[in-house]
């Protein structure tokens, strides 16, 4: 393999035999010809990518597509029925949370426990313990059994024991999900003093915003098969929330690129058709203090009823500064006759200097299921100041108006 190529996954296949009861797995296995009483599900079906050296990588997909089988492959956990895993250099893996711990230890035996698991002696550990019980932060707790752990000291733990093994490759299944924000974000500054060591990183989680920040490529799994692998981590995500929303249609990929200022699904009853801002000297540029009226158009190619307008502003990360939505604004649904619409909505705009992405969408709901009567749209606006630094947060909009201009 080359030098370069951290993992190597070539035609990588994962089947389950699925009985209907136990009696069945018993007449299969004392049947005479070999009768079949099962039925095969394939968890992974001729999976292959390459990850280099220092790429971090996000996995994504729904709730059973099979993500976490291949990382339990990857790290020789599971076994596939078909294909191999080539690894080139030190793995270091969280994957299901106390996965490899044993609830009886405490803390600190745990970490020996661990450190024993992945080739290291007891005396090369002592030295790496310092540091994992500083970066874990549990306190005396690292003497008590784990068993009496919080979900979240147990992330704790487990995260701290990963990252300071000094791998070469760091996967994290969901795990950080359980921990508070201050431990996550300590978590992030670790995968970025990972990337600038050319360190491996996979990550799955279902924040797809952690994806948009922190990764470099995105790698869609659905059904048991790869989807889509691309450098392109923002397309990736649009691919994968459409499948999200749109349950009941199967996956394709046109053939040209998705435009993600305009991601379209759903039925087309409504358009949301322009996004502008403005302020009151009606100047492009858009200063940050001032009120800042968002005015969206929407045409309607039929009325619609039980109606939840959405939105949210980004910063360049992906990373969501503000959101709301007028059903948690009011706490009911509003309606809008065939024909054309405007919206507005008003904040004032604290923020700190920088470009920033709106993003809009309109749902339908019938007795609380999507409907999806959707089109998202993003416009990317910029915010300056006469001053040389400003911060703060959003002031958030009491209510959306609504203006029928037909």
């Amino acid at each position: 393999m080359n030098n370069d190529i951290a993992i190597k996954v070539e035609t990588l296949t994962k089947t389950y035999k699925l009985y209907d009861s136990p009696a069945a797995r018993l007449k299969e296995a004392l049947h005479w010809r070999g009768k079949k009483y099962h039925k095969d599900f394939h968890a992974l079906n001729d999976v292959s990518f390459e990850i280099k050296k220092g790429e971090t990588v996000g996995i994504i997909g729904k709730n059973g597509s099979g993500k976490s089988t291949l990382l339990k492959i990857i790290t020789g956990v599971l076994s596939p029925t078909r294909g191999k895993v080539t690894i080139n250099g030190r793995i270091s893996a969280l994957l299901e949370l106390g996965a490899g711990f044993n609830p009886e230890y405490t803390g600190m035996e745990n970490i020996y426990f661990q450190g024993n698991l992945m080739g290291y002696s007891n005396e090369e550990m002592a030295n790496k313990v310092d540091a994992i019980i500083e970066f874990a932060d549990i306190g005396d707790f690292i003497n008590q059994p784990v068993k009496s752990y919080s979900s979240g000291m147990f992330a704790r733990l487990a995260f701290a024991v990963a990252i300071n093994v000094d791998p070469d490759i760091l996967i994290v299944d969901e795990a950080l999900s359980v921990g508070d924000f201050a431990f996550q974000y300590k978590c992030f500054m670790k995968f970025k003093e990972f990337q600038s060591e050319n360190k491996t990183v996979i990550f799955v989680t279902h924040s797809m915003q952690e994806v948009i920040r922190s990764c470099y490529r995105a790698i869609f799994i659905h059904e048991g098969s790869l989807i889509e692998d691309s450098y392109n981590v923002e397309q990736v995500v649009l691919n994968y929330e459409t499948v999200l929303r749109d349950k009941d249609s199967s996956y394709y990929i046109e053939d040209k690129e998705i435009n993600t200022d305009e991601h379209r699904f759903g039925t087309y009853d409504a358009l949301i058709t322009d996004i502008c801002f403005g302020q009151k000297d009606g100047q492009d540029l858009l200063f940050i203090g001032e009120v800042t009226k968002i005015t969206i158009e929407i045409e309607c190619r039929k009325d619609l009823e039980n109606l939840v307008l959405g939105y949210s502003l980004k910063n360049i990360k992906g990373v969501v500064i503000w959101g709301d939505n007028t059903l948690m604004e009011d706490n009911k649904y509003f309606s809008l006759k065939q024909g054309k619409h405007q919206l507005f909505i008003e904040f004032q705009a604290n923020l700190t200097p920088s470009e920033y992405y709106f993003y809009v969408g309109l749902s339908s709901f019938i007795e609380t299921k999507i409907d999806i009567d959707q089109r998202w749209r993003c416009k990317k606006v910029k915010f300056v100041s006469t001053r040389e630094m400003a911060e703060g947060c959003i002031y958030a909009p009491s209510k959306v108006i609504i203006n029928s201009i037909d």
